[in-house]
């Protein structure tokens, strides 16, 4: 796989937790999106860690072609 699946398209917002280390799905695979599930084995890809800041809600990427890493920038409104 050399492109990632589209999970979905729109954002994931997810309650965080300061100092927390979440390991976001950067294939696109897991069943457990926005978050790693082991599905990327075998394929190049890797899950990508994100560190709560502070205690919120984050949007992450689910479309997985974000330019702004783990969190959205609205790449979604772009896909067919």
């Amino acid at each position: 796989m050399t492109k990632p699946k589209i999970a979905q398209k729109s954002p994931a917002p997810v309650q965080v937790v300061a100092g927390k280390t979440y390991y976001w799905c950067s294939c696109g695979e897991s069943k457990s999106q926005p978050f790693c599930d082991g599905s990327h084995k075998g394929s190049g890809f890797s899950p990508v860690p994100y560190t709560g800041e502070k205690d919120g809600i984050v949007y992450f990427c689910a479309c997985k072609q974000s330019s702004n890493g783990v969190l959205c920038d609205g790449s979604h409104k772009a896909l067919s």
